[in-house]
């Protein structure tokens, strides 16, 4: 850590410098007791984890100065660290271009959590860094390369083809390798995963863990857990041959940041807000129509049409994905209530059928009157879904509710994401528009009228 903060604070290459939270000389030892008293509030050891994160950012030769540098910089590790952690900013400016060294502490200045590095955190990054030089009118790179040809090594490749796979995807791998193996039963699938060097814990309620060597904390056999398929029931499923072996998903990336609309500051300052409202404002526009200009460029939207054609296509496909969910939702509900018809019409059978033998004997009907309810409410029901149509078997209906839950799991999913397409794309066409004036001409051709 401190042959890092040397190199940054190197006075032959240093222009600008400035801090939060931290004196950038003494930063190794404010780092190091901020992360004593982490250690000493909450028993975490601080060795494990990384003690300090560092973020390089460049700009254009002779675009920015040394100075407006460090203060981009110093915003875009405000905005990433939310205040929450200590950083100082570095400006070098050996080279053509100026960039900045941002380092920053892992452990947050109230002690309350650490910062973990998670998947796409450099594409976020990059997302931030582009937008805050976009709000201060400067260029960004339009089509970054992903790969640098051999030059360099990303971190998978840094590390080799030897990286120990995560606790969960050993279980997964593990799981699959056992179904592979076609067990008989649940429990000689049980056994296979310990054969292959798990220890199988079981806990209340039926609740079954993994735990492999070298490994600390058991991993729950559970969908929240390791993913879709890889509940205990669909184990089972799967071992009764009523449905496929479990897919291994990608691990989720963080969702951008939603675009919010512009405020019509002439119309709130007529509502009698204050001066100190309309500097807030005017920055606030600044940053959302920042957001719209990147929309435009990552989806590469080059004209209005193209725009107007883009939104169009997010909302129908969100209304589509609603009406789809919603078919499916109403299957769901139809099978759920036809299984729990068809339950209670099989209880209460053979209390009608005693009720018939007794030749409706008003005596069997008082000693049996809620029994008699259920079962006609349940033939009520079951005709009424079934119109004519033939009962099902039970265990025809239980997996039609298996695969018509797994459906509706499914399109929440690609529902939630359309959604946010759809509000995302929705409020970059309307910024847009009020940018170009296009909505201020509707509302004034509607107070013509």
């Amino acid at each position: 850590m401190e042959d890092r903060f040397t190199y940054g604070l190197n006075p032959e290459k240093l222009g600008a410098v400035s801090s939060y939270l931290c004196d950038p000389n003494t930063a190794p030892a404010e780092f190091l007791l901020v992360k004593s008293q982490y250690l000493a509030e909450t028993g975490r050891a601080v060795s494990r984890g990384a003690l300090f994160f560092q973020i390089r950012q460049a700009f254009l030769p002779g675009e920015v100065t040394a100075e407006e540098a460090n203060r981009i910089g110093y915003e875009t590790a405000m905005r990433w660290t939310k205040g929450k952690h200590q950083f100082f900013v570095c400006t070098h400016t050996d080279k053509a271009h100026i960039h900045n060294h941002i380092y920053f502490n892992a452990t947050a200045f109230d002690r309350s959590r650490k910062f973990h590095n998670f998947i796409g955190s450099s594409f976020a990054l990059r997302r931030l860094s582009d937008r805050v030089c976009i709000e201060h009118e400067l260029s960004v790179i339009q089509n970054p390369r992903q790969h640098s040809k051999g030059r360099f090594l990303h971190y998978g490749q840094w590390i080799g083809g030897e990286k120990p796979p995560s606790a969960k995807q050993r279980v997964q791998l593990a799981v699959l390798a056992a179904l592979e193996k076609k067990p008989t039963d649940f429990a000689d699938f049980l056994r296979l995963m310990e054969e292959s060097g798990f220890s199988v814990k079981q806990g209340r309620g039926g609740v079954i863990s993994f735990l492999a060597p070298g490994q600390e904390k058991p991993t729950r056999l559970r969908a929240s857990t390791l993913g879709a398929g890889f509940d205990p029931e669909d184990i089972k499923a799967v071992i009764a041959g009523e449905r496929p072996l479990p897919e291994l998903t990608e691990e989720p990336t963080v969702p951008p940041r939603r675009v919010n609309l512009i405020i019509d500051i002439q119309e709130r300052m007529a509502q009698g807000k204050g001066p100190a409202y309309e500097r807030w404002a005017k920055v606030y526009n600044l940053k959302q129509m920042a957001a719209a200009l990147q929309y435009l460029q990552e989806h590469h939207l080059t004209d209005y049409a193209a725009l107007t054609a883009s939104t169009e296509a997010a909302v129908d496909h969100f209304h589509k994905l609603s009406d789809e969910l919603r078919t499916t939702e109403e299957a769901l509900s139809k099978t759920s209530e036809l299984m729990a018809a068809t339950v209670d019409y099989a209880k209460t059978r053979p209390v009608f059928d005693g009720y018939k033998a007794a030749r409706y004997s008003k005596k069997y009907l008082a000693q049996h009157e809620a029994e008699l309810a259920t079962y006609r409410a349940a033939k009520d029901t079951m005709n009424t879904i079934l119109n004519g149509a033939k009962l099902p078997k039970i265990e025809a209906l239980k997996k039609s509710r298996r695969e018509l839950a797994g459906q509706k799991k499914a399109l929440y999913a690609e529902y939630r994401e359309a959604q946010r397409q759809m509000r995302e794309a929705v409020a970059i066409k309307a910024n847009i528009d009020h940018l170009l004036g296009i909505t201020d001409e509707r509302e004034n051709k509607a107070q013509e009228r």
